[in-house]
């Protein structure tokens, strides 16, 4: 027989199991496995504060630096499949395991892409005391200095660092590859001239550029880009086949509950659509998407992994 009793308990009973359904429920963690200051921080940091007013929670930033992006993916493996901590990669996520062997996880299998966030041309520039004005002239300074020319990059594996050696392949110089924890110390070498060159985000150098800190030379995609007006190509300058763009894609971690994926796809792409969040993407030096689908952050990464694969292996980067 079914009591008074039990009626008025029947919803008590149900309301951890309604509970436990909503999502988010708590605070969100989003890792970003690069330093402060660097163009994945600073996207990561805009997309967090959009997302945290579509989930109506506040969504933490954490940065984990260190081992071109593997040490903050590894902790992102480690967190709970609950979809409370999420994670924001980059080109660096495309070499990951072809870069550390030891790395335990695949980057397909155990990342699960969100939302497709958004993309900058990265930009060469030297310090002012570097005698070139454009490409030509920084080739023919190059393969004039030998290995006392050096050029700064964070751990190996990272978006600069990688360009760094794409470079150093294709003009089959023999500049010096000094590492840094994070590209702004790199940058701050560059700016105070103990740094000779760099090839890195226009989030950094552009306005280090316009106040004459430094000489910006070139951008590094196949074409030249509207954030960079009149800016030619490093490949224009006769670094023939130099092609990097430089991308940010949120991911979620398998087993996480399907509410929860919704719910953080949803929130990606509204952030990405938001005109406001595009402007400060524009004014930090970086685009969104035509699609910024799980389907094309998929692809790009397909495609990114094909690519950089063989170009690591070429290199003898892995360890």
């Amino acid at each position: 027989m079914i009591t008074r009793r039990l009626l008025l308990a029947a919803p008590l009973l149900a309301t951890p199991a309604i509970a436990q359904e909503r999502f988010p429920s708590r605070a969100l963690r989003m890792i970003i496995p690069v330093g402060v200051a660097g163009v994945t921080d600073v996207v990561g940091r805009i997309i967090a504060e959009s997302m945290s007013r579509t989930l109506g929670q506040p969504v933490v930033v954490e940065n984990i630096p260190g081992a071109g992006s593997s040490v903050g993916a590894a902790a992102f493996m480690r967190a709970p499949s609950d979809g409370h901590t999420f994670f924001i990669g980059t080109n660096n996520h495309a070499v990951m395991k072809a870069m550390h062997k030891e790395f335990a996880y695949d980057v397909f299998a155990d990342f699960i892409p969100l939302t497709l966030v958004s993309r900058q041309p990265y930009m060469l520039a030297v310090h002012p005391s570097v005698p070139a004005a454009n490409v030509p002239e920084l080739l023919a300074w190059l393969r004039a200095q030998g290995d006392v020319a050096n050029y700064g990059a964070t751990a190996p594996g990272a978006t600069n660092h990688m360009a760094g050696e794409l470079f150093k392949q294709l003009t089959q110089f023999d500049f010096t590859v000094v590492p840094y924890r994070t590209a702004a110390n790199a940058v701050q070498d560059l700016v105070a001239g103990r740094m000779n060159f760099t090839i890195d985000s226009i989030t950094m150098l552009r306005p280090l550029m316009q106040d004459g800190r430094v000489r910006g030379l070139a951008a590094s995609g196949a074409d030249r880009s509207a954030l960079l007006p009149g800016m030619p190509t490093i490949a224009e300058g006769g670094v023939t086949g130099f092609d990097l763009t430089a991308w940010q894609v949120l991911f979620g971690k398998p087993g996480m509950p399907a509410a929860a994926m919704a719910a953080l796809e949803d929130a990606g792409r509204k952030a990405v659509a938001d005109p406001a969040v595009q402007q400060r993407l524009l004014a930090a030096g970086c685009e969104t998407w035509p699609d910024s689908s799980p389907a094309a952050a998929r692809a790009l990464i397909k495609a990114e992994v094909e690519r950089w694969g063989p170009i690591v292996a070429r290199m003898g980067l892995a360890n």
